[in-house]
């Protein structure tokens, strides 16, 4: 038996998914997994993980950690949703959540929600930690992102939930505490790279720690038109029809958007939103040819993208609907769907993809064209997220 005052060192050797792992392994806090490069073609890998001296059974392949490490700061609607669908993934650990919301009432929310239902898992609070589906997961309340223990935890991404640290400089004190690299939830700052899955993830790069992954309705808008730029456009009105949300109120109260502040479940509200900018951060070739507004509907989950564009020619509904069915079909599966199902909001409820081209309702006059897309703004949102970390734990 070893105590934590000896070391131990050992290799064990296996093969697994076509490449040689090798495990250095010394008895201390961490040890570290190296798949190292060998005629069969590997990438280098380095993890750490929570080692316990006391018990050195043998090990197996099974036993290698090989799963990136994840923090989520802000335990809101998006960082809940990503709890929930991160606790069973193969490759990708919750290992902390930070909110400063009590603790209880934070496994509550995990456990019940209004649009997604009880968590298929029990879940249990003990000692500062959210025991599921047979892990362990921390649980922090602190406001200063630069005090949170993500060095100690090994954290390879923060998710920064928040909304609060879409700034360089506010997500940068995730880094300064120790994390390898952030995620945020929502647009960024300008001096932050704007990055869509699905678009243009390929020009993410090894030296940039901040990753924008846009909105829900820039991942979805964006898409639709590149798309449609292949033929070419004049000028777009967008209006996204969207599901209330966390910054309006239920009842009528005082707000600095006057509009924001009435009752969300009693009017249709429209409010103003930054999406022009995003997009044409993304396509600047549309600059000046993009105009957008959101209307808030009474519904709890859900969105409705409608696109009144002029052409740069005369074209048809059918042939509109066979270039999105196609691309459907071929280079955006997953992140683009086209359906002639008669469906409402209820029916995107769940749905994975950034956008749900609806052939039912395309019309054209002329050049004229009016063309809806639905998306569920919190699900559909999250798997890209999920997508994003899914890249970044093949490139580290």
């Amino acid at each position: 038996m070893f105590t934590s005052a000896e070391v131990r060192r050992c290799e064990v050797s296996a093969v697994r998914s076509g490449c040689l792992l090798q495990l250095k392994w010394q008895v201390t806090n961490y040890y570290k997994v190296e798949r190292r490069h060998n005629t069969r073609g590997s990438n280098h890998f380095t993890s750490r993980y929570p080692y316990n001296a006391a018990h050195c059974n043998p090990l197996t392949v099974n036993d290698l950690y090989l799963h990136m490490r994840i923090a989520i700061n802000g335990m809101g609607r998006i960082g809940r949703l990503l709890f929930r669908r991160l606790i069973h993934h193969d490759t990708l650990q919750v290992v902390a959540v930070n909110d400063i919301m009590g603790k209880d009432n934070l496994v509550y929310l995990l456990k019940y929600d209004s649009v997604y239902g009880a968590c298929q898992y029990p879940l249990q609070l003990e000692n500062n930690e959210i025991t599921v589906a047979g892990k362990q997961v921390k649980v922090l309340q602190e406001a200063n992102p630069s005090k949170l223990p993500w060095k100690e935890l090994g954290v390879d991404v923060v998710i920064e939930a928040t909304g609060r640290f879409s700034s360089r400089s506010g997500a940068t004190a995730h880094l300064d505490a120790g994390a390898g690299r952030v995620l945020l939830s929502t647009t960024g700052q300008d001096d932050i790279p704007l990055l869509i899955y699905g678009f243009n993830q390929h020009a993410l790069s090894a030296e940039e720690r901040i990753i924008s992954p846009g909105g829900c309705m820039t991942n979805c808008c964006t898409h639709i038109l590149y798309i449609l730029n292949s033929i070419g456009i004049k000028s777009v009105q967008l209006n996204i029809l969207h599901s209330y949300t966390s910054r309006q109120e239920l009842v009528d109260a005082p707000h600095t958007n006057f509009r924001r502040g009435r009752a969300a479940g009693e009017s249709i509200i429209p409010v103003e939103i930054d999406l022009t900018h995003s997009l044409e951060r993304l396509l600047p070739a549309m600059r000046y040819k993009i105009a957008a507004v959101s209307t808030r509907v009474p519904v709890a989950n859900g969105a409705l993208a409608d696109f009144t564009v002029q052409m740069e020619q005369a074209i048809t509904a059918r042939d509109i609907n066979k270039l999105f069915r196609t691309a459907a079909e071929n280079g955006y599966q997953g992140i683009l769907q086209y359906t002639e199902d008669p469906l409402v909001s209820q029916d995107i409820k769940g749905n994975p993809h950034s956008c749900i081209v609806d052939g039912t309702l395309t019309s054209a006059i002329n050049n004229h064209l009016k063309l809806f897309a639905w998306f569920d703004n919190e699900y559909g949102f999250t798997t890209r997220m999920i997508d994003w970390l899914t890249l970044m734990s093949k490139k580290q």
